[in-house]
C-alpha cells in the first residue's frame, strides 16, 4: 500500500455513511460491522504502519487529527477502531526507537489481522503496572486466567494483546521474554523466582483460540458507545504462545518502553476520539448561535448577538484550542521522540483535560440549540450519552489527582 493522507483514508463521502449508520447502531445495539469493513477496504486500519511495511506511514499528530475527523461523523465507531489503533501505534512508537519486538505487528495488521486491547481490569487501578489476571508458565508460553473489561472490538479481533501476573518460573526460560533494557533494545533475562507482569497476545485465527476458552459474562448494554461491543472477556487457560510474548516486567516496574508506548498511545488516541466529539459538538453549537430569532422589542437577531450565548460559545471554543494544541504538543514530541521527565503525568493530565472539556463543549451545544437537543432521537442525545464514556478510561481523574498530591509533597 503506498502512503495516503488523511483525507484519502477517510474520504467524505465515507465518512457521511458512518454518520448515518450511527444512529442505528446506537438504537439496536449493534456492532459497527459495515464501518469497519470499509475502514479496512480503505486502509485505515494500517495506517501508522510505515509505507515500506505496507502502511500509509502516519505519524501520531496525523492519526490523532485522523481519529478527531472519523469521531466527528462516527463515535462509537472511532472509539472502537481506536483499540486497534493504539496497538498499532505501540508497535510504531517501539519501531521507531530502534526496538523490533513489535515489528511483526505492524506486518501482520498490514496483511489484516484486527487488534484488540485487554488491560482494563475491573478494581485494577494499577491498569498497566499490575494485574489481577494470572499467567501459568510452561514450556510454549503461558496459559492466562482471568476476567478483562471494556474488551473492544470483541466480536471480530484476531490478536487480543493482555496482561497478567506470573508467580511461576521455569528453569532455562527464554532470556528474550525478559524486560527491554532501557540503554538498549535487546531484551535481557528477568528473574525467574519474583512475580513479573507478561505482556503478549493471544491468537484467535478463524474464530479458533490455540488452547483455553474465552466467555463473555454478563450483557454488552452501556449507556453510550454502543457500537463498540466492548463485551467482558473472561479468560480460562487461554495460550499466549512463546512468540507472542512481549515482555515480562516487574509489577509497578515503568522503565521498559514498552509502558511508555502503550501509555502515550492509549492516552493520546483516547483523547483524539473526545476531541473528535467536542469538534462536532461545536459545529452544531456554531450552527444554532448563527441562527436568527426574534427579540423581545421586535425584529431579529442571530442568537450570537445576545451577550451570553457569545460568552458561552467563545469560552468553549477556545477550551476546545487549548485542547487541541495540548494534544498537538504531545503528539509531535512523541513522533520527534523528545525526552520529558514527566511523560506520565503529562499524558494523564491531556487524556483527562480533553474528555472533560468535550463534555463541556456537548453541554454547551445542547443549550444553545434549545429543547430540540432534548429529543432522544437527535444526534445530540447520542453525543450526550457517548461522550460521557471519556469518564471511564484511564488514568482517571482521581489517580491523576493522587500523582499531583504526591509531586507536592515530595
Amino acid at each position: 500500500m503506498s502512503a495516503r493522507t488523511v483525507e484519502e483514508l477517510l474520504p467524505g463521502p465515507m465518512l457521511e455513511r458512518f454518520r448515518e449508520r450511527a444512529p442505528r447502531y446506537d438504537a439496536e445495539n449493534a456492532f459497527f460491522a459495515e464501518d469497519l469493513a470499509e475502514l479496512q477496504a480503505a486502509g485505515y486500519l494500517a495506517a501508522p504502519v510505515p509505507a515500506e511495511r505496507g502502511g500509509s506511514g502516519l505519524g501520531l499528530e496525523a492519526l490523532i487529527a485522523a481519529q478527531r475527523r472519523l469521531a466527528a461523523h462516527a463515535p462509537a465507531t472511532a472509539l472502537g477502531v481506536n483499540m486497534h489503533l493504539v496497538w498499532v501505534q505501540v508497535a510504531r512508537f517501539l519501531h521507531d526507537r530502534g526496538d523490533a519486538r513489535l515489528d511483526w505487528v505492524l506486518d501482520e495488521v498490514a496483511a489484516g489481522e484486527v487488534f484488540a486491547f485487554g488491560i482494563s481490569e475491573a478494581g485494577n487501578e494499577a491498569v498497566l503496572l499490575d494485574a489481577f489476571s494470572t499467567a501459568e508458565r510452561d514450556e510454549r508460553g503461558y496459559l492466562v486466567t482471568g476476567t478483562k473489561i471494556f474488551t473492544t472490538l470483541s466480536p471480530v479481533w484476531t490478536r487480543l494483546g493482555i496482561h497478567a501476573r506470573c508467580v511461576d518460573g521455569v528453569e532455562g526460560a527464554d532470556p528474550r521474554l525478559g524486560p527491554v533494557d532501557r540503554d538498549s533494545p535487546q531484551l535481557v533475562s528477568a528473574d525467574d523466582d519474583s512475580p513479573q507482569l507478561v505482556f503478549g497476545f493471544v491468537r484467535r485465527d478463524r474464530g479458533e483460540l490455540a488452547e483455553g476458552s474465552i466467555s463473555h459474562p454478563g450483557a454488552w448494554n452501556p449507556l453510550g458507545m454502543r457500537a463498540t461491543q466492548s463485551w467482558t472477556t473472561r479468560l480460562d487457560g487461554v495460550r499466549i504462545a512463546e512468540a507472542d510474548v512481549t515482555a515480562r516486567i516487574a509489577p509497578f516496574d515503568g522503565s521498559d518502553p514498552l509502558i511508555l508506548s502503550i501509555f502515550s498511545s492509549f492516552s493520546l488516541l483516547t483523547a483524539a476520539v473526545y476531541a473528535g466529539i467536542a469538534d462536532r459538538a461545536l459545529e452544531l453549537a456554531t450552527e444554532a448561535a448563527r441562527r436568527v430569532v426574534p427579540l423581545l422589542g421586535g425584529g431579529e437577531a442571530p442568537r450570537l448577538e445576545d451577550p451570553d450565548v457569545a460568552a458561552r460559545l467563545t469560552e468553549a471554543v477556545l477550551d476546545h484550542r487549548a485542547s487541541l494544541d495540548t494534544l498537538a504538543v504531545l503528539a509531535r514530541d512523541v513522533d520527534e521522540r523528545r525526552g520529558r521527565d514527566d511523560w506520565f503525568l503529562a499524558l494523564a493530565a491531556a487524556r483527562n483535560r480533553v474528555t472533560d472539556e468535550a463534555r463541556d463543549a456537548v453541554e454547551v451545544a445542547m443549550r444553545l440549540t434549545g429543547a430540540t437537543a432534548f429529543d432522544a432521537e437527535s444526534e445530540f442525545s447520542r453525543l450526550y450519552r457517548d461522550v460521557l464514556a471519556g469518564l471511564f478510561h484511564p488514568s482517571s481523574s482521581a489517580s491523576l489527582a493522587r500523582t499531583v498530591r504526591g509531586g507536592l509533597a515530595g
